[in-house]
């Protein structure tokens, strides 16, 4: 039966956009189902930064290339099931018709309009293009019946019982105009499609999911009782926000009118505390990576400034201190016969007690480009270059070199521990005898020589998206964060331009994530740029938890369209499922006016 929706409910629309400035929104992503939400039915926001929220998949060409696809007119609609279906006009990435799809519409399920599942095309039994098509199921004739258009305006129809079959469709039949009702919304750039009828449940879910939050409220204990500023400067203050989550923050307290060798009750004002970060925090430096070994933190970056010839390490006593601490060359492109150039991504990770720096780096030319590990010397200090080894060359579990010189490359390669096994999961793209892009792969690694490969290479994810093959085929540069007993390994795709978007991958920590099907590939971007004013191709993060448990997202993105890449630094925040926020600004984290807070004291 088809769900009934109580009168209380809320609207959501769902619409595609008008392509922008190749640079700014291009058809591959203009070309995707977005969402929009009402309470009334008249004024719709938009979600998720007015961007795409369903991208159809790219097919596989014979050669194993990739073709970008994208989708128009799409149609939501209520299965029996109580789930959603959508169906949608598949197209080439341009815009124009795919020969795949004549003749067929694609359907997508889901269960909360956020995941879908691309489920194929439907056989329409006809040899025409389809220009639009709608979805209705018929109770009387136990069918859906899905009305259609071609391009020369006639409508058609056809009847399907199990429209997850793709192929059981009836003939068609000429069949009487159907329109889509017309909406007005204020949307920048919309082509509306049809609205439909949501719990309120579902709408605030969705507004949850994919909308910023936004802090709205500050509290802190009515009370408390302390022996001395050590144990106040460990009380807390929650931070709440608009979508239920909270934060908790230090508090810079006041406690100038309290008398620590005298018992009694006194009144305590703080401000609840915030680092800031102004971005960028490093011009021309790339690919950043913080991570903190024996009570100091360390950056590292790709080095933009001289066509990543050298690496260079920051040291402070916490990640502030960083953003004007000195510089210090760890590795150039001259010291060792074999590393010639091209330094990209370092990064930090400790395996078992030994901390190790992971980046990539090519003897000579870009098609010779390689992971490689360098390890700290027992007792060694990070910003003595002579303290870090030669860096190692990664190899497959049987010695041979993991990708072959002049037809392969990879780079980024990341390290994460769970459950006493460490991976590493990299980037690898093959350029002879075709492009076939780059792909995220993962293995397990030796704990003791943590750039041999113990297991052999999965792919855990390809371009396959419009968001991740924008400008050209690209998902690289993972990082993992593990939280709430979920893995979520964020990578980066697209041009290294203003494209650049954040994508994400997730998985249960205690799954098989050498298996494919463990993992969960959210159908859009996290982080893009829209997400941020004035921050364009978001990407390459990395993440750091600092000594009050806090989350930071360090990443790299342009001050400007054409600006260089620079580092910025941003809390992660978590949402109502726990799952990552990487837009949240400094102001929606914290309202400065209600950052201010008592307490009262009882010394004794």
């Amino acid at each position: 039966m088809i769900p009934q929706v109580k009168k209380s409910s809320n609207y959501v629309l769902c619409y595609t956009r008008m392509p922008q400035e190749d640079i700014i929104y291009s058809k591959k992503l203009a070309y995707s189902m977005h969402l929009a939400y009402s309470e009334d039915g008249k004024y719709f926001r938009d979600l998720n930064h007015n961007s795409g929220i369903l991208f159809a998949k790219a097919t596989n060409n014979e050669n194993g290339t990739l073709n970008a696809k994208c989708l128009k007119s799409p149609y939501i609609f209520y299965m029996t099931e109580g789930i959603f279906g959508v169906l949608a006009v598949r197209i080439e990435a341009d815009g124009g018709n795919d020969k795949q799809s004549k003749g067929k519409v694609i359907l997508f399920t889901s269960l909360d309009l956020l995941q879908y599942k691309e489920v194929g095309l439907i056989d329409l039994k006809v040899d025409i293009y389809v220009n639009d098509v709608s979805c209705k199921y018929d109770e009387d004739k136990k069918a859906y019946v899905i009305r259609w258009s071609d391009d020369q305006g006639n409508y058609y129809k056809n009847y399907i019982a199990d429209i997850t079959s793709l192929t059981c469709a009836s003939v068609m039949e000429k069949a009487e105009p159907f329109v889509v009702e017309p909406v007005h919304a204020g949307i920048e750039g919309i082509v509306p499609r049809n609205v439909i009828n949501v719990s309120q449940e579902m709408a605030h879910r969705l507004v949850c999911k994919l909308t910023v939050p936004i802090n709205i409220k500050i509290e802190v204990l009515k009370s408390v009782v302390v022996t001395s500023l050590v144990e106040l400067k460990t009380v807390k203050a929650t931070a709440i926000y608009s979508d239920g989550t909270t934060d908790s923050k230090l508090v810079d307290w006041d406690t100038s009118g309290i008398a620590w060798n005298k018992p009694g009750r006194y009144i305590a004002t703080g401000t609840v505390h915030q680092d800031h970060y102004v971005f960028p925090i490093a011009i021309n430096r790339a690919d950043p990576c913080i991570a903190k070994w024996n009570g100091k933190y360390y950056f590292i970056a790709t080095n933009d400034a001289d066509n990543n010839h050298t690496l260079y390490m920051r040291e402070a006593d916490t990640i502030p201190g960083l953003v004007k601490a000195e510089e210090v060359l760890i590795l150039d492109s001259s010291t060792y016969d074999g590393i010639g150039g091209l330094l990209w991504a370092p990064e930090f990770h400790i395996v078992e007690g030994n901390l190790y720096i992971f980046h990539a780096a090519t003897s000579g030319e870009f098609l010779y480009e390689e992971s490689h590990v360098m390890k700290l010397k027992k007792g060694g200090k990070p910003m003595c270059r002579e303290d870090w080894s030669r860096p190692q060359r990664v190899v497959k579990k049987d010695g041979t070199n993991l990708c072959e010189g002049g037809e392969t490359i990879s780079l980024d390669m990341t390290n994460f521990e769970i459950n006493g096994e460490y991976y590493v999961a990299w980037s690898q793209r093959q350029f002879m005898p075709v492009d076939l892009g780059a792909w995220v792969y993962i293995a397990k690694v030796d704990i003791k020589e943590p750039w041999k490969l113990t297991t052999d290479p999965v792919l855990l994810t390809k371009p396959d998206y419009g968001w991740a093959n924008n400008h050209t085929f690209v998902d690289e540069g993972p990082f993992a964060l593990i939280k709430n007993g979920k893995l979520f390994l964020t990578f980066s795709s697209a041009a290294v331009d203003a494209t650049y978007v954040v994508g994400l991958l997730t998985a249960d920590i205690d799954a098989n994530l050498l298996n494919p099907e463990s993992w969960t590939k959210t159908n859009y971007p996290l982080l893009t740029s829209r997400s941020m004013p004035g921050e364009y191709g978001p990407g390459h993060n990395a993440y750091v938890i600092d000594d009050n448990g806090t989350f930071w997202n360090t990443y790299h993105a342009r001050p400007g369209v054409e600006g260089p890449r620079s580092s910025g630094i941003r809390r992660v925040h978590f949402d109502i499922d726990g799952y990552p926020v990487l837009d949240l600004s400094e102001y929606k984290d914290l309202d400065k006016s209600l950052a201010k807070v008592t307490i009262d004291v009882i010394v004794n």
